[in-house]
């Protein structure tokens, strides 16, 4: 077997695993644009990694934007992209928390990040200035689409998740571990594990990582903070008819932000 690390340094098998929900995801986003902010065709994914979204945003006719900090996923995200795709979509290399593109100011009608990629973001600041940021760039009426789990500080037992899908010949089975919650430090140990075994391949890329960690409230004070209100909540099963309410049992949890007006 051989051992690797860094699983964004192999964006088919990232996508095997959590790349099976896309045009249910864009679907998802059209119709929070249309029922919330101004169902308008400018996008903009911040941490796009390999473009799934970019390339089913761009099929539809949208004007997409993307960026990430991985060149490895930006190079996957560029050699999938059809000519008609490319002339619809842009792509940058940057972190979330400096990404600030001028001709952009103001004119982004629907920004989104689906999968708790903004818990990378390690400090208050660092977070602040990311959703600052994309507040800049959006439109008076548009949403920033932002889904991540919260965190229950009382959880007395680590969390796993598994997922098993298939890269042609290859097999793939991802194994993710959440550790217990550290309250004063704002952050959970994180590990993921994507085995890999086909012809002539028997991989274990390991990963490991700290997610920042928020309460509901917590979450709440940072978007007040940014100059964002809550325009609606739902969780990751996507239902626009089935919003979530505050104070909600479930910790998957999909925001709709919006420019505070006042």
């Amino acid at each position: 077997m051989e051992k690797r690390t860094d699983w964004y340094e192999h964006p088919e098998y990232y996508e095997a695993i959590f790349g099976t929900d896309t045009v249910r995801e864009v679907d998802f986003l059209q119709t929070l644009s249309e029922r919330h902010g101004t169902g308008g065709k400018r996008w903009l994914e911040p941490a796009c990694g390999a473009g799934r979204l970019v390339a089913e945003a761009a099929s539809r006719g949208l004007q997409v934007v993307g960026y990430d900090i991985s060149e490895a996923m930006l190079a996957h995200a560029r050699k999938r992209l059809t000519p008609a795709q490319r002339r619809r979509a842009k792509l940058f290399q940057s972190r979330m928390e400096a990404f600030a593109e001028p001709s952009l100011e103001g004119r982004v009608d629907l920004a989104h990040n689906l999968v708790s990629t903004f818990r990378y973001l390690d400090s208050e600041a660092a977070a602040l200035a990311h959703l600052e940021g994309t507040r800049r760039l959006l439109k008076p009426q548009g949403i920033y689409v932002l889904g991540f789990h919260l965190t229950d500080y009382a959880r007395e037992k680590p969390e796993h998740e598994r997922w098993v899908g298939r890269v042609g010949r290859d097999h793939v089975v991802c194994n993710t571990h959440e550790g217990l919650p550290e309250r004063r430090q704002r952050r959970s140990p994180m590990r993921n594990r994507l085995r890999v075994t086909g012809p002539g391949k028997d991989w274990l890329i390991e990963t490991t990582w700290y997610f920042r960690t928020y309460s509901e409230p917590q979450a709440r004070k940072l978007f007040r903070a940014a100059g964002l209100r809550i325009a609606a909540a739902y969780d990751f099963d996507y239902d626009v008819e089935s919003p979530v309410r505050r104070g909600s049992l479930r910790l998957d949890r999909v925001f709709v932000l919006q420019p505070d007006a006042g």
